[in-house]
């Protein structure tokens, strides 16, 4: 009973760290990128790229302290010492961030046309979309465009693949005959509207990058029980098998500055583009890699079971260094920098979460896949054990569930391609930042956005009488 009342004040705690790391997370890198000016696009592009390395270095630099020190005041001190460093690192954090609220470009909070456009597409259904694209709903005043701060023009490259979803999120802006006025959740804009276009445009690339974020979540579990058995020493130093993650981390931290410093302004010399390589380009070289790592970390586990079968000799646990490293760098080319820059200027907290959102499905993939693998190998083999099944390494094969891994990210690679070429980035326009950032001037913009709609409404009256 004393053990069941543990476990059921853990289990909230464990929700209510989720719930604030999950607010945290995404809400962070939006705000720390929109403090740019994004009157220079090119500068702009380079000093959001920036930002974004160095605010991955910073996470880069805490996960270490937390899987070392952390770690070893929790194993050799007391958990409550370990909880309390990190609540104590945490409140620090929110101490930081309200110190410069001051002078921060705070965004004034809007509505998300995401909701609104999927609704009145829905609620107009079955209407007729007009032959003319220039009959769809826009209003012309310029301020009310609260988020852009510009008009976007009707697309069509949703035809070449989704043509019936196109055809109907775009009855969204039908503007409904013999209507005298039609509500926001019967009739957006085709701003509005291309701005969702834009997210469900980026979903086949999310979605591209799960398989990846599922090798990760087996770097946080087999590779650790992987390590478990080798020989921890490194020199009069034992490292403990929950500090192994640190391997990744530390080659991150390593190399992020050098990728910053050396690696984008030499590709920038050949390529010209602000960030060195394209958002897309960066996101098929961690795919790739992840692949590769998933071969290296097959290949590990074979040296490690032979040694100690045949042998009777314990591998050095540095050669989990080897995939480490290399699933490190992969994880540098990261998608927040591509959600971000892509995304329509009122929704990028939202997008930046996309990358979150697939880490979460990646895991949970990743426990699907240990399921099913060893309910279909286990009626395979001859002595009917599942290749993850049981505690014992030495008996399992988890050199071939890496290597399913491998096969597997090559043939999410070659999706990816395809959905790389099918992309479009979005055209840069200008944004008014002084509707973004000035409650007074978003009042003034919403005001004005209501009486184009009257002013519009009204003359379509008149014409028909």
């Amino acid at each position: 009973m004393r053990a069941w009342r543990k476990s059921t004040a853990a289990i909230p705690s464990v929700y209510l760290t989720a719930f604030g790391a999950g607010g945290i997370q995404g809400c962070l890198p939006a705000l720390g990128a929109d403090q740019f000016n994004k009157k220079d696009s090119k500068k702009n592009s380079k000093n959001i790229s920036s930002f974004f390395n160095w605010f991955l270095l910073s996470g880069t630099i805490g996960a270490s302290i937390g899987v070392t020190v952390v770690d070893w005041v929790s194993t050799n001190v007391g958990w409550d010492k370990g909880f309390t460093i990190s609540i104590v690192c945490c409140f620090a954090g929110l101490c930081f961030v309200s110190m410069g609220k001051p002078f921060n470009r705070v965004r004034v909070p809007g509505e998300s046309p995401l909701l609104r456009v999927l609704v009145a597409a829905a609620r107009n259904w079955s209407v007729q979309l007009p032959t003319d694209k220039h009959q769809l709903y826009e209003i012309q005043e310029p301020l009310s465009f609260c988020f852009t701060g510009h008009r976007l023009p009707h697309t069509e490259q949703f035809r070449q693949v989704f043509h019936v979803q196109c055809k109907h999120i775009n009855k969204a802006a039908v503007q409904l005959e013999g209507t005298n006025k039609q509500g926001k959740w019967r009739r957006c804009t085709v701003t509005q509207v291309e701005e969702v276009k834009i997210l469900t445009r980026m979903m086949p690339i999310l979605l591209s990058t799960i398989i990846m974020n599922t090798c990760l979540a087996q770097l946080q579990t087999l590779s650790v029980q992987q390590g478990t058995p080798m020989d921890p020493s490194l020199g009069k130093f034992d490292v403990p098998a929950a500090s192994i993650p640190v391997i990744p981390l530390v080659f991150m931290s390593l190399l992020i500055p050098i990728y910053e410093f050396l690696f984008v302004p030499v590709m920038r010399m050949f390529t010209g583009h602000p960030t060195g390589i394209t958002h897309l380009q960066r996101v098929g070289v961690g795919l790739v890699l992840s692949a590769i790592s998933m071969a290296i970390a097959g290949a590990v586990e074979v040296k490690r079971k032979n040694e100690f079968n045949h042998h009777n000799h314990r591998t050095s646990l540095l050669w989990l260094s080897f995939h480490y490293a290399i699933f490190g760098i992969a994880d540098m080319f990261g998608l927040m920098d591509f959600f971000y820059s892509e995304a329509p200027a009122g929704m990028r907290s939202l997008a930046t979460s996309f990358s979150f959102l697939s880490l979460s499905i990646g895991c949970y993939l990743s426990s699907a896949f240990v399921e099913l693998i060893n309910s279909i190998t286990s009626k395979l083999t001859s002595n009917k054990q599942g290749w993850l099944q049981g505690r014992n390494m030495n008996k399992n094969h988890v050199e071939l569930f890496y290597w399913f891994l491998a096969i597997l990210s090559l043939l999410n690679f070659g999706n990816y391609v395809f959905w790389d070429n099918w992309y479009k980035y979005k055209k840069d326009g200008p944004v008014d930042e002084q509707k973004l950032l000035h409650p007074d001037l978003s009042a003034k913009m919403s005001t004005t956005s209501q009486q184009a709609i009257s002013t519009s409404d009204g003359e379509r009256i008149k014409e028909q009488n």
